[in-house]
């Protein structure tokens, strides 16, 4: 069965929310409040946290230069018309046709126009169980194209990376690799890139066409200060450079009226 690449059969929305929308008989009453938080913390420990913010800033950064590609973290979504009391949040998710990259309190999807292309949850001590479970009907039903999880610990799920792509309204599991270091992962098709698996338990992600890792937040600030120092070594280089320019200049114009 050949199934299409929500990156390129995406349904572009209007960055304008009409007056009303109709799903089915039903009409999406305005007037009902979504509020933008359920007074959970966005992570339980420290593994899950940074498992959920360096993946949701490496994607950022790699669509960047994509307006119509929305990345979100712990956002609630909402997904049942003029039903405020349903609702999911997951820890990363990824939209491709999105309307825009503007700040949003929530993700109301009969409202933006579709639901996430990519979702993944990372484990925790009172999540894993609804993770495996009830989040992943509940994003079958949304048409939810990969749902992946991931179990920073080790404790909850083996293996700790799991990926599904939905195939006619089932998922289905993705074929998971290990290399010779260790190294455990599986494609992405949606977002074209290598969800991979450290040794660790650190979770990557590869660009395969760029042949280079993502990187996080830390790696990125690591990058720039270091760009910054080479610029100031460069700087110095050059100035003494001039100064020994300088210096010869003089020596040679003093040997001349010299002779």
């Amino acid at each position: 069965m050949v199934t299409k690449d929500p990156r390129t059969a995406v349904n572009q929305p209007s960055s304008a929310v009409p007056p009303r929308q109709r799903l089915g008989e039903e009409e999406d009453d305005l007037s009902i409040e979504y509020p933008s938080s359920d007074g959970e913390p966005m992570a339980e420990n420290k593994w899950q946290y940074v498992a959920m913010t360096d993946t949701t800033a490496a994607l950022e950064n790699q669509y960047i230069h994509r307006s119509d590609v929305f990345v979100g973290s712990d956002m609630l979504m909402y997904y049942r018309m003029n039903d405020n009391a349903t609702r999911v949040a997951p820890d990363v998710f990824v939209v491709f046709g999105a309307a825009g990259k503007h700040f949003r309190d929530s993700w109301i999807v009969w409202r933006e126009g579709k639901a996430p292309d990519f979702v993944m949850e990372v484990a925790s001590p009172s999540t894993w169980q609804r993770d495996a479970a009830e989040k992943r009907d509940i994003y079958a039903a949304m048409g939810v194209t990969e749902y992946w999880r991931f179990d920073p610990t080790g404790d909850f799920f083996t293996p700790e990376l799991i990926g599904e792509r939905l195939i006619d309204g089932e998922y289905q599991a993705m074929p998971l690799e290990r290399d010779g270091d260790g190294v455990m992962w599986s494609r992405s098709a949606v977002l074209e890139l290598d969800i991979c698996v450290l040794p660790g338990l650190d979770l990557r992600l590869y660009d395969p066409e760029a042949c280079q890792w993502l990187l996080t937040p830390r790696e990125s600030e690591e990058a720039r200060l270091a760009a910054e120092a080479a610029l100031r070594e460069s700087e110095t280089a050059r100035l003494e450079m001039e100064a020994e320019n300088e210096r010869l200049r003089k020596q040679l114009r003093s040997l001349q009226s010299g002779q």
